[in-house]
């Protein structure tokens, strides 16, 4: 624990305007922690105490806090004042347990003064079990994942304040923090499809926008979605875990994305994505543990750039690996009080932005055809242009974090260019790690092909900056792991332009399907070149691109071409052999290429000398094959055009070849740790390795970019960044001189340095592909090798920043394309000497070739036979004089040298090498088939061909066969007599034509066989190499025949050859002497005369016609003489199924190779032999083979009986090369070392061997070493000198018995015994005679004397077989085990025995003891049970408050109760307890292959191993282990208690489960069905178990746990098996654990079979001690000569009622300080058979075992778990105020239908309404109506329980845990449309925001907190009435939506009984009565009261109006009479009728 008291502070300046608001942070380890703001103030007084929690690992020296001291403003940031740094060195130090900072100055990030000081008071506690290994990991800046966040906006200021601040505070140390690099490493894991698990928690969301919103999270994982159940409100709480299992390649896995979105379920619209976030596997895999935990995510809209945050949503996401423990999720009880920011998921010190990644995709070359040719063949026919190279249609597909966008498709165009810019939108720094880019050809009608993929990895091309080394930029394999002082700011991605280049499945275009298409996704290596990208990558931020894809302007497009500008490059590669070939067959030759430059199979380059001769393999008389090259070696040229990268390149080289020599003197320092050399040695060399570092990094500069061609943005900052790592890296080394560290401490510390530089060397932008070399048997493609251009590079800027094997030779294994055995068969091994450089430095080529380079032009000549004569006329279309194929037409004249060439002699004859069958062989034999043919029936006669080969060819008389020259016969013709042949040597077989010889042979004859033939065999012996030129010279000028045209050639004509040829030859040299470098100018080849070429049409001349063939010629060869000395191997493969190998080597040494003898039926073969080559030919300069030597390559195999042997792995061993030195010196002793044998790419097995390679001078064997001991005729051993130094070794073996033996062969095993060998000695126990009753051995100690070598490297395994005896005598292995190392089990035999303890375990248990009876009356268990409940404790208190969960566990802590351990691992894995196998250990057998081994058994026993004295006379050390008295089977009673499940898997397509615990031990079974726990994966299941057993019998318990299923059969979770015979054996006594306090009632009643004084008593027995001796009164004990005293132990404690007498109390605290297991539970991890590797969730248990034997034990623990409490919320809604005004009313007034609902999350089901306030027309809404929620509560836990089923069909309802809350909600009342919706709140009954007392008070900032107000729990408060304010949103903001006035009480269920009260205003209508609501008259609704609508509405409003309407009616009614009848009148009047 860290204490700062924060103090005060003095002098701190004036503001422009007032005084400022102080507040300090401190920031420790990334954690952040600060003091409340003092108002107005320049002289602050806090006082405030901050704790650190250091999590148990202690200070180190450079460990230091951060001040910051800012002014606090309530809106917007606050103002930075002034920081500090405070070294901790001296707390580390332990001098110390507090310091005083007193008066430490302030300063600014520029380092000034500002004049105010602070004072500060800095307590430690350090932690109890910090060792000093923790210490040294234990470093600051890999605890900094929390980063330093102050507010969203601060974080990255904070950082840069902290580290700017950085050095002055403590000079000289905080250099050391920041290169003082974290040991984080995660295990590579072997990239083989595997198991993995990914667990996603949802737990809440927060500030989700909005309005009555429905949240519902649906998680993407690897293309599985999961949904959590709908929430309502903008925080919603889920509390909801998904599991994620697959099974594929961790590479594959790492860049699959986890995608989180959070949907509106309400909305069907598009727009229902509220917001997602995305991040990659591997991001999460490499966070510490493979997790983050209850982290926040900022969600964002993936579409909508400039929306900004979209709320925020808490996960934790734990992945786990084979074998992983996944870390326990932990909540926090103060995590509430974190702000988001605090603990927000984002690179330390960084604020997520949105940025743009611009990708510019200029053009690409190279694509290979991906479409058929038929329809430009059809075109060419019909007199058209076909386009036969560019059939592809390309585009490029560009996808990132689940984005794909294209670019547009260009039709048949092999180079083409889009121009296009691809605009991509994401969140920076990204969680994703990977662009991919893969070119795809567009087809019409079919699914569009890959080309090729590339991917852009951020890490590489981007970097972070910053100080804090996050723990991503610590574990990612990335550039940005680099020194924390590197590139202050860090940099946004840039890349190019430069191209990028696509590798895939070989470019030759089939119809057929592409075995290798795979590879084209980027899954696996690229065998091939597949063409390149220029592209170029920019990042801006907060920009928004207007179009995803769009074209690039002319500007650009110009700026790229600088980048494109070419220069040439000269290849030359000479092969120096290619041998262990597995079988020979066709010719082979290899073909060396750069791109598609030496391509043969592609036409779009010049013709290049880019192969070698056809040549055919030849046998090296043992195992391989290889080509014979002699001195003659075969040599490729390569002239291509590429970008000049050499500025990259030089940097990339100059950084390995310090990593090289980093890492060759880190290799001799552990071996020297290994060794065990002195200290002081170590130190030395230690220093030494410091010393050559700081040397290389001063000495090597990287080369300078200036002046240099296409330098890009990228080019300067990671020039800058390596600089700044090297710097950094080479600081630490100083500082590490200086402080002169325990070598052992470094070792970590290096390795991050050797790891930093490699991965500086790593180059994004390497335009320059790879060369590829490819093995070609005839025309087909068989294996193939790839060298990246940088290791072969010449360079003139210096020698380092050459390639490490630029004009060297090395060694290639060469691949077979998407190997599926991974390597188990070597296709070739290669010894090839490359060069490549810039054409201008190609004189430079000189000083690094060896021999001499001759170079010819090659053509044939060929000939038929018509009518027995050899000539030109019977040539179908070939030509005379053609190339190899016979096809293209060559002529002798026509051939022109190439420029600077001229000829040397003329065409001369030259002999194909042509290998006959017996070459490379020693022995040989020659075989004949004489043939004879008849009628059915008849006389048997010569056949047609009388003698011919195995295949029916033609062959020679036997009798004419001729001994060859060199050779001699070792017999006479005899028949073959080994087959299935009659005594004379015939098989039979009936002819059909047309065929001419039987499908098949029999042995018999019979009168239907027609032909029969015999074997003759001749056997003959090579007397001589040596033959001479006559002999050699073959008759007839070197012509080769074959029967027809196009058949295999041979040299001796026969009588059926139509067609012979022969191989014509013409030498050039370079016509001035410019020396090897000429070579060089061969590109194109021969030219070809004029007219030649004007006469061919085809202008795709077949590829290799006129290509001159060069050679090496080595005019010296060297003879070597090679020991290889092969001792031992161990832990190889079982390849059998007894579980064993029959293991022997082929050892290989180019083209030699040996096997040594077969080592029958074991794992562990001791060869002990020494493989002699006499005369090994090598060419070349000895000290270059000195310094490179090839390998020699053991290949490992299993001897079958039938069928093939298999092959069981490979290993490299380097010679040690012995050349004849001028001085006599003494020779370096050769050691013998282990080497890894591989066999898949996985470990399996190692071989310790060595070998030697001495040079022989003028052929004598004078210097050679003498000839080692023979075993045998022809075995030699290893020699003195070589092998390990044996001493005689006693090994004991304790045998105490056999365990869950399984039936072999179908019968049990019933009377087994052991045997143990070890270094060829064995010894083996007794018969077990009935292994069913008794399974223990009847002899407990076996000795064995063995001579073992001194040296603890060579040691030998401890083999154990089982082996049953069987009727008649069988004996089978039933078993076996290998026990590798030996050390654990080393002793000193004359030290005090610890053994004695362990037996006298055995012998108390046989010594029967009367049986103790414990009284405990019943009264007094009903009595404890009765004051338990008063306590208001229980067991779970106990539980609770040992985890540390105290809001949990009530008063039980304050009443002094004691708590338990609890282990977060199984009780076997505690270090203290060693295991439980201090008696004696479990060793599990085996059986079956290694690649599926089963265990069938187990072994109890022990080893003790010691050196025994050479001199006979001297006696034997005294035995280790003593004869065990034989123990009988043991009565024992068993309890088991299983507490809860944690994380179990999901068996229910819900994604939950429905638990239950099955327990079996021996053959009884318990099942807890009925007791099942509904869908949940977090089981609280609070049972006991208790079942009797017989011990050794029944000693394995299972506890399983299985998912409850109606209908189908129910599943099994997961199951873990506890060993209960190792428990009662062990003396840590773990039966039964000790309490803390001896209690006889309570909740800690003592349980066990006897009392503290009772076991004391037994301990010093087995100790062979006095008895303790106990005062009368129990004060004071005294035992094994120490006197304890009560009150030492109960000074500080609080003594309760329940505590025992003071003897047994005393007696208890002496117990538990001998060690013993005390009162635990243990959590277990559950495995299923169905997942091995995987863990299926965890279980909290633990297991008393008590022998019935020794009397009754104490009652059991009751732990049935809590059940919840029921509770009422009772809410009075009284009033509402300034409600917006939503409607309009007809009379134009605005007014809202106002009502209230309410509910509380989790139970929605019960919603409550209030009724309706109508037309209100001021906000105003009267109400009085209450709403009483009813929910079960958990006090413990403060979260709510609701119950439900989730579907109507299902069977259970789902319990579901929530926090208090109450969500109340104000609505407009709409009858004929939806209701509108004006504002909500959200209260947490736990943290309840005050209300105001007057509505004038209340607004926004109370829930914002800005008010200061403390939140409090209504639980403890019970009852509150005031005002609330209600918010909606509106345009992104949140705005009020009304106030409502509430009483808020929280009623108990007996308090509701006693005060009821009815919902509404219903009755019982009582605490407190409702009267109806005081609305106004006009609160009613029109469409039910028109009376009162006419009286309050239209009367009320239009009253004149209507009055008005009144009065004007009569006089209307008046003008209308008026107008009516005044027509009628006037015209009476006018016309007066009647006067």
């Amino acid at each position: 624990m860290l204490r700062v008291i924060v103090e005060f502070a003095s002098g701190i300046p004036k503001k422009k305007i007032g005084n400022p608001d102080p507040i300090t942070t401190v920031l420790f380890r990334g954690e952040k922690k600060k003091t409340k703001a003092i108002n107005n103030e320049l002289n602050p007084v806090w006082n405030e105490v901050l704790e650190f929690d250091l999590k148990g690992s202690p200070l180190d020296a450079s460990s230091y806090i951060d001040v910051i001291v800012k002014d606090y403003e309530t809106l917007g940031k606050h103002k930075f004042i002034g920081a500090a740094k405070i070294s901790l060195r001296e707390l580390a130090s332990g001098q110390v347990r507090s310091l005083p900072s007193k008066n430490v100055p302030l300063v600014t990030e520029k380092q000034q003064s500002v004049g105010a000081t602070i004072n500060l008071v800095i307590g430690y506690e350090s932690p109890a079990n910090a060792n000093l290994s923790d210490q040294t990991n234990a470093d600051v800046s890999s605890n900094m994942e929390a980063g330093y966040n102050e507010d969203e906006d601060e974080d990255e200021e904070v950082t840069e304040i902290a580290r700017q601040v950085g050095s002055s505070g403590i000079p000289g140390k905080l250099s050391h923090k920041s290169y003082r690099f974290s040991r984080k490493r995660h295990k590579i894991r072997a990239n083989k499809p595997q198991d993995f698990q990914i667990r996603i928690r949802v737990v809440e969301g927060r500030q989700l926008p909005g309005n009555n919103i429905k949240s519902v999270v649906k998680v993407n994982v690897c293309g599985q979605t999961h949904t959590t159940r709908i929430r309502r409100g903008n925080n919603p709480f889920f509390d909801e875990m998904f599991f994620y299992n697959v099974n594929m390649l961790p590479s594959e896995l790492f860049d699959e994305s986890i995608s989180l979105r959070v949907y509106d379920s309400f909305s069907l619209r598009a727009d229902s994505l509220m917001g997602e976030f995305k991040l990659d596997v591997g991001y999460i895999y490499n966070e510490p543990g493979h997790s983050i935990m209850r982290k926040w995510l900022l969600l964002s809209d993936p579409d909508e750039s400039s929306t900004g945050a979209r709320g925020y949503l808490k996960v934790s996401i734990i992945i786990v690996g084979t074998g992983d423990e996944p870390p326990s999720e932990k909540r926090e009880s103060n995590e509430e009080q974190y702000d988001i920011e605090s603990n927000l998921l984002v690179p330390a010190g960084v604020t997520m932005r949105w940025a743009t990644l611009s990708l510019k995709v200029y053009r690409a070359e190279d694509m290979p055809q991906m479409d058929d040719a038929f329809v430009q063949t059809v075109k060419q026919i019909f007199g058209g242009d076909g386009d036969k190279k560019n059939l592809v249609d390309p585009y490029l597909e560009v996808s990132f974090a689940g984005k794909k966008l294209c670019t547009k498709i260009i039709e048949k165009n092999a180079n083409p260019e889009w121009n296009q810019v691809i605009s991509l939108q994401v969140k920076f720094p990204s969680m994703c790690e990977r662009i991919k880019l893969t070119m795809y050809d567009w087809d019409r009608l079919s699914k569009d092909d890959a080309i090729g993929t590339t991917f852009l990895n951020l890490s590489k091309i981007s970097y972070s900056g910053g100080e804090s080394e996050d723990a991503r930029t610590e574990t990612s394999n990335t550039v940005s792991e680099l020194s924390s002082s590197a590139s202050e700011g860090g940099f946004l991605p840039a890349f190019g332009p430069c191209y990028v280049n696509l590798y895939g499945s070989p470019r030759e275009f089939t119809g057929l399907p592409d075995p290798y298409e795979e590879l084209n996704f980027g899954n696996g290596e690229g065998a091939a070149y597949r063409g390149r990208v220029l592209i170029e990558l920019s990042t801006q931020l907060d920009g928004k691109a207007d179009k995803n894809v769009d074209d690039i302007c002319s500007d650009d497009i110009l700026v790229a071409q600088k980048y494109q500008c070419r220069r040439k490059y000269s290849l030359c590669a000479v092969f120096h052999s290619a041998c262990m070939l597995q079988e020979p067959g066709e010719p082979i030759q290899f073909e060396v290429s750069m791109g598609n430059y030496g391509n043969k199979l592609d036409s779009t380059c010049k013709p290049l000398a880019s192969t070698t001769q056809y040549s055919f393999a030849v046998c090296d008389d043992n195992h391989y094959y290889y080509l014979p090259w002699a001195d003659t070696k075969p040599v490729v040229i390569l002239t291509s055009h590429w970008e000049d990268i050499s500025h990259r390149l030089d940097s990339v080289n100059v950084l390995l070849f310090i990593a090289d020599r980093l890492e060759s003197h880190f290799t001799s320092l552990k071996k020297e740790i290994q060794a065990k050399v002195s200290e002081a040695h170590l130190t030395e060399a230690l220093s030494r390795l410091i010393n050559h570092l700081i040397e290389d990094v001063n000495n090597f500069q990287l080369p300078t970019l200036e002046g240099q061609p296409n330098i890009t943005a990228l080019d300067l900052q990671i020039k800058s960044l390596r600089e700044a790592a090297l710097a950094g890296v080479r600081e630490a080394a100083c500082q590490m001189r200086e402080e002169a560290l325990d070598v052992k401490s470094a070792v970590g510390d290096i390795e991050e340095w050797l790891d930093r530089i490699k991965l500086l060397a790593d180059e994004a932008q390497n335009s320059m592909p790879d060369v590829i070399i490819w093995m070609l048997r005839g025309e087909k493609r068989v294996a193939y090798a790839r060298v990246p251009v940088h290791q072969i590079l010449y360079s003139n800027y210096s020698e380092q920043a050459c390639g490490k094997h630029c004009g060297k030779t090395q060694t290639i294994f060469m691949q077979y394309p998407m190997d599926k055995k991974k390597g188990v068969k070597i296709p070739v091994q290669l010894r090839i000497n490359m060069w490549l450089g810039l054409s201008t430095h190609e004189k430079k080529f000189n000083s690094f070739s060896e021999g001499n380079f001759s170079v010819y032009a090659q053509m044939y000549e060929n000939q038929a036979q018509v009518l027995g004569k050899w000539g030109t006329t019977g040539l179908v279309g070939r030509h005379k004089f053609s190339d190899v194929t016979g096809k293209v037409k060559l002529e002798q004249e026509r051939f022109l040298p190439p420029q600077g060439w001229e000829w040397e002699g003329g065409w001369f004859v030259d002999p194909c090498l042509l290998t006959e069958a017996d070459a490379g062989h020693t022995e040989f034999t020659d075989e004949v088939f004489h043939n004879e043919t008849r009628f059915p029936g008849g006389e048997w006669k010569h056949a047609a061909e009388p003698y011919t080969d195995v295949n029916g060819e033609k062959a020679q008389n036997y009798r004419e066969f001729e001994c060859t020259p060199g050779w001699s016969w070792e017999d006479d013709w005899s028949f073959d007599s080994d087959r299935a042949v009659d005594e004379k040597g015939w098989e039979y077989g009936v002819t059909i034509p047309p065929d001419d010889k039987p499908k098949s042979w029999v042995a018999a004859e019979k009168m239907y066989h027609n032909h029969r033939r015999k074997r003759l065999r001749r056997k003959r012996r090579k007397i001589s190499d040596k033959v001479t030129a006559a002999e050699k010279r073959e008759p007839g000028e070197g012509w080769e025949y074959s029967s027809l045209i196009g058949w295999k050639f041979h040299r001796k004509e026969r009588s059926t050859d139509t067609f012979r040829r022969r191989h014509l030859r013409k030498k050039m040299v370079p016509s001035d002497h410019i020396g090897a470098s000429a070579i060089f100018e061969l590109e194109g080849g021969l030219g070809v005369d004029v007219e030649e070429k004007a006469g061919k049409t085809d202008a795709a001349k077949p590829f290799g016609a006129n290509t001159p063939t060069v050679f090496c010629h080595f005019s010296r060869s060297y003879h070597y003489h090679l020991r290889v000395y092969v001792y031992q191997g161990r832990n190889l493969c079982a390849m059998d199924k007894d579980s064993f190998s029959d293991p022997y080597a082929h050892v290989s040494f180019l083209h030699v190779s040996k096997t040594t003898e077969v080592i029958r039926t074991t794992l562990n073969p001791t060869w002990d032999q020494t493989l002699i080559f006499e005369d090994i030919e090598l060419f070349g300069d000895p000290q270059t083979i000195a310094h490179n030597p090839p390998d020699v390559v053991l290949e490992l195999y299993d001897r079958d009986q039938v069928g093939k042997d298999e092959p069981m792995g490979h290993c490299m061993c380097p010679p040690v090369v012995k050349l004849p030195s001028k001085s006599p010196c003494v020779p370096a002793s050769l050691k013998l070392q282990w080497f890894p044998v591989t066999k898949k790419g996985c470990s399996a097995g190692e071989v310790l061997a060595a070998a030697e390679l001495i040079l022989k001078e003028k052929g004598d064997n004078r210097d050679l070493p003498l000839v080692p001991p023979r075993r045998g005729e022809t075995l030699y051993t290893v020699p003195q000198g070589i092998r390990p130094v044996v001493q005689l070794t006693a090994i004991e073996v304790l045998t105490w018995g056999l365990r869950n033996m399984k039936s072999f062969q179908l019968a049990t095993v019933s009377s087994p015994s052991l045997i143990v060998e070890c270094g060829g000695e064995m010894v083996q126990t007794a018969v077990i005679r009935n292994f069913k009753k008794h399974p223990n051995f009847p002899g407990s100690v076996l000795l064995l004397k063995v001579l073992l070598p001194k040296e603890e490297v060579y040691a030998p395994p401890i083999v154990l077989k089982v082996i049953d005896h069987r009727p008649f005598g069988r004996k089978p292995v039933v078993g076996q085990c290998t026990i590798d190392c030996l050390e654990e089990f080393r002793c000193n035999p004359y030290r005090p025995n610890s053994d004695a303890c362990m037996s006298a375990r055995g012998t108390m248990i046989t010594a029967a003891q009367g049986d103790t009876i414990i009284d405990i009356e019943e009264g007094l268990i009903l009595k404890t049970q009765l004051q338990a409940a008063k306590e208001a404790v229980d067991w779970w208190s106990k539980f609770y408050a040992s985890i540390g969960e105290h809001e949990k566990c009530g008063p039980y802590l304050k009443l002094g109760y004691d708590k338990l351990q609890v282990y977060n691992t199984q009780l076997e894995e505690v270090q203290e307890f060693q295991g439980l196998t201090d008696f004696c250990s479990t060793f599990k057998l085996y059986r079956g292959k290694t690649e599926d081994p089963s265990v069938v058994g187990e072994f109890k026993g022990s080893f003790r191993i010691y050196s025994l004295s050479d001199d006979p006379g001297e006696p034997a050390p005294p035995l280790q282990f003593r004869e065990r008295p034989e123990l009988g089977p043991q009565e024992c009673l068993v309890r088991i208690y299983v507490v809860r499940g944690i994380d179990l898997q999901p068996k229910d397509t819900n994604g939950l489960c429905d638990p239950y615990i099955k327990i079996t031990l021996g053959r009884k079974t318990l099942d807890d069905r009925d007791n099942y726990r509904p869908n949940t994966l977090n089981p609280e299941f609070g049972r006991m178990f208790e079942l009797s057993c017989f011990l050794p019998l029944e000693k394995d318990l299972k506890i399983a746990v299985f998912d409850f299923d109606l209908l189908s059969r129910d599943e099994k979770v997961g199951e873990t098996i506890i060993d209960l015979e190792n428990r009662f054996l062990s003396c840590f006594r773990a039966c039964c654990g000790l309490p803390q306090t001896y209690c006889v009632s309570g909740v800690n009643q003592w349980r066990d079979q006897f009392r503290p004084t009772e076991i004391l008593q037994n301990v010093a027995k087995k100790k062979d001690l006095p008895p303790p001796h106990i005062d009368e009164n129990g004060s004071s004990l005294s035992f094994a000569g120490k006197l304890y005293h009560l009150q030492d132990f109960e000074a500080n404690t609080l003594i309760h009622q329940h505590l025992g007498p003071a003897r047994e109390r005393l007696a208890l605290h002496v117990l538990r300080n001998e060690g013993m297991v005390p009162e635990h539970v243990e959590t277990r991890t559950l495995h299923s058979s169905h997942q091995p590797n995987l863990p299926q969730g965890r279980i909290q248990m633990w297991v008393d075992i008590f022998p019935k034997s020794q009397g009754l034990p104490g009652p059991p623990c009751v732990i049935t778990p809590r059940k919840a409490k029921k509770y009422f919320l009772r809410a009075i809604v009284w009033k509402t105020t300034e409600v917006t005004l939503d409607e309009t009313s007809i009379t134009g007034e605005n007014m809202s239908d106002i009502y209230v609902k309410g509910w509380m999350p989790g139970m929605e089901e019960d919603k409550q309404k209030t009724d309706v306030h109508y037309r209100s027309l001021d906000g105003d809404g009267n109400f009085n109506w209450r709403f009483i929620f009813g929910f079960e509560y958990l006090p413990a836990e403060q979260l709510c329980v609701a119950s439900r089923k989730e579907h109507f069909w299902n069977l259970d309802k789902t319990e579901q845990r929530f926090p208090p809350k109450l969500i109340l909600q104000i609505w407009d009342n709409d009858k004929f449309s939806l209701d509108d919706y004006l504002g909500s709140v959200e209260l947490d009954l736990l943290k309840l925001i005050p209300p105001t007392k007057t509505p004038e008070k209340c607004n926004l900032k109370m829930l914002s907190g800005k008010m200061g107000s403390v939140t409090s729990s209504l639980f403890s408060q019970k009852s509150v009435r005031g005002w609330w304010p209600c918010t909606i949103e509106k345009d992104g903001k949140h705005v009020l939506g009304g106030k409502v006035e509430m009483t808020l009480e929280i009623v108990e269920e007996k308090e509701m009984e006693e005060r009821p009260s009815g919902k509404g205003r219903d009755e019982p209508n009582m605490n407190p009565k409702l009267e109806p609501p005081n609305r106004p008259d006009t609160s009613f609704f029109w469409f039910t009261n028109p009376c009162k609508t006419m009286k309050f509405i239209v009367w009320r409003r239009f009253k004149w109006v209507f009055l008005g309407l009144i009065l004007l009616l009569p006089v209307l009614l008046f003008l209308g009479i008026l107008f009516y009848s005044l027509p009628n009148y006037i015209s009476m009047k006018i016309v007066k009728p009647f006067s």
